[in-house]
């Protein structure tokens, strides 16, 4: 199984967001998905469900490098949540329940940097 966004399958391109809807649809049937296993499915499984996990899904040597630097507490509340969490579990389940674009602060492609936020626009 993986876990992807487009807008016809969904109602954004945001990856943290569309996680947090899994869980509470996970809720709903309940299914307590956690964010280990969201992250998982968003990644690697996503890439297994492909069958590209052979150039893609993590950082092993000689995979493709397209991804994201996330900064996880651009928000009061973030801040406040992620200061509270007890281990990285915790701070990936912030992420995955309040995360949206503001929380992406690079972007990289084929290993290279191509976007970084402005501390200008960071919510403080």
């Amino acid at each position: 199984m993986g876990i992807g966004t487009d807008v016809g399958a969904g109602t954004t391109f945001n990856m943290l967001q569309t996680l947090g809807e899994a869980y509470k649809v996970g809720q709903l049937q309940q299914y307590k998905l956690s964010a280990c296993e969201a992250f998982y499915h968003a990644t690697l499984g996503g890439a297994h469900a492909l069958d590209i996990d052979d150039k893609i899904g993590n950082f092993n040597p000689g995979k493709e490098a397209d991804f994201v630097v996330i900064d996880p507490a651009v928000s009061p509340l973030q801040k406040l949540r992620s200061a509270n969490s007890k281990d990285i579990w915790e701070r990936l389940f912030v992420m995955m329940t309040l995360g949206d674009d503001r929380n992406i602060a690079q972007t990289w492609v084929s290993g290279k940097p191509v976007w970084q936020r402005d501390r200008e626009e960071a919510i403080v």
